[in-house]
């Protein structure tokens, strides 16, 4: 075995926890040809009894719900009630995929105009490689593994090193319920290795999560072997409070919204573009809201926001905020590194964000909130679509069907939410627009994106 090792810790003692050797090259390619013969088998496999396996994927991790939760916990700092809405949300993906991979993926029958009659059938390609991040150590993996499953596909995953531990639990998961050998394989690799390994013949697509800096890194790597990629990248989500918002919804929503998972979200709220008609209210709501958050144990109920995964994301976030300050923008609350054991970032509001700073044109990646002026509806709409990124967006409006158009027709982004926040569901496409990537994940598109859509047609 290789002396390389990966090495996991706990963001709230600082404590290491467990250490993963890495593997050796000659591991890695021998590990996707045994992912690759099981595939030969898995897609000969009716999809009825891919179904079937994937129903009791989802009941193992119900079963192991607290064990996961736990892990995920001590792994990157989530609050552990988060994480077991994480599990939940898993659970969710595979009752659906279970129940509408048949209908899906199943052939479409079509008459031709010269009389013969036309199959389209789904096929499985192959091997697709997924690089995913640790602020949703079960569901990322999950979110893009079981479709590809269910599709008849075979699946690696490279999952972010801190949250290595969560990688192997949800393969002793799926192994556990059925699911054949080394199909679903975890590989405990470094980048060069991961270049190597998406050059290889036998991966035929490639699904990362991560920044937009990084997409375009493997986006670049993939198309130079022509391997198709599906990215969801990060975003700095605008939540827009129009003229006639009901605060108290649009308040108790954006404090969620941008704290959700200690903040550290790619589809969190992040902008909050307020009317001029209600931006004193909001403001003042807001902020008071934010600063009675509590910092603590993420094991304790009581905890409102636990501590981020890594010490250099939170240093990475202190910065954006200094440079965002230089540049203009006033700090109401937070926006200092408390001291003691921990990677903790109190809840911050920063106002007065304009263009040019960070807070404006990055992704803020914790919990800070940019609160951002507009004269009107009209011009909120424009603040929220000046941005390179399109991932997510939110409307408060107690005017349900205008916010509905102006979703429809205005809001350049993959998803809107409309006097709500949410994260994701089953039953919806999940992606975005621009700098935050392309390709779809959920509500069946998942599916279909790393499958042959097979023309076959039979003479009359």
């Amino acid at each position: 075995m290789s002396e390389r090792s990966i090495t996991t810790v706990n963001p709230f003692s600082e404590a290491p926890l467990t250490s993963y050797p890495l593997m050796s090259d000659d591991q890695m390619f021998d590990a996707l040809k045994s992912c690759h013969a099981a595939f030969d088998q898995w897609r000969l496999t009716p999809i009825e009894e891919r179904a079937e396996v994937i129903v009791r994927i989802g009941e193992a991790l119900n079963d192991r719900k607290e064990e996961f939760a736990q892990l995920m916990t001590d792994e990157v700092g989530k609050l552990l009630r988060d994480s077991r809405d994480e599990i939940d949300l898993c659970v969710g993906i595979c009752k659906w995929t279970s129940a509408t991979g048949p209908e899906v993926l199943a052939d479409e029958h079509r008459s031709l105009q010269d009389g013969r009659q036309g199959i389209i059938t789904y096929a499985p390609t192959g091997v697709v490689y997924g690089i995913q991040p640790w602020n949703f150590p079960a569901y990322q993996a999950v979110r893009y593994a079981i479709a590809n499953l269910m599709a008849g596909n075979g699946v690696l995953l490279k999952h972010a090193a801190s949250c290595t531990g969560s990688g192997m639990l949800l393969r002793e998961i799926f192994e556990s319920a059925g699911l054949p050998e080394h199909l679903f394989t975890v590989l405990t690799i470094d980048h060069d290795q991961s270049d190597a390994l998406i050059a290889h013949d036998l991966v035929r697509g490639v699904t990362m999560t991560g920044s937009a800096k990084g997409g375009s890194v493997i986006a670049k790597t993939a198309g130079a072997h022509l391997k198709k990629t599906v990215l969801e990248l990060g975003s700095n989500d605008a939540y827009l409070v129009l003229e006639d918002a009901d605060l108290d919804v649009a308040v108790e929503n954006c404090v969620a919204g941008r704290l959700y998972n200690n903040g550290e979200t790619c589809v969190n709220a992040k902008r909050f573009v307020v009317t001029d008609a209600v931006y004193d209210a909001f403001v003042e709501r807001y902020v008071a809201a934010m600063s009675d958050v509590p910092l603590g144990d993420p094991n304790a109920d009581e905890t409102g926001l636990g501590p981020m995964a890594r010490a250099d994301l939170r240093d990475e976030l202190h910065e954006q905020v200094k440079a965002s300050v230089e540049k203009g923008a006033r700090i109401a609350c937070g926006g200092e590194v408390p001291e003691g054991k921990g990677y903790f970032y109190p809840a911050t509001v920063l106002t007065d964000v304009a263009p040019g700073q960070p807070a404006y044109d990055e992704e803020l990646f914790g919990p800070v909130a940019s609160i951002i002026r507009a004269r009107d509806d009209e011009d909120a709409m424009r603040i929220a679509n000046d941005s390179r990124f399109g991932l997510g967006g939110g409307i408060f409006s107690k005017d349900d069907a205008r916010a509905v158009q102006l979703a429809k027709q205005h809001f350049d982004t993959g998803m809107v939410f409309v006097n709500h926040f949410n994260l994701a569901t089953p039953e919806m496409p999940f992606g975005g627009v621009k700098d935050s990537g392309y390709g779809r994940e959920h509500g069946g598109f998942g599916m279909l994106e790393f499958v042959n859509a097979k023309a076959i047609a039979v003479a009359a």
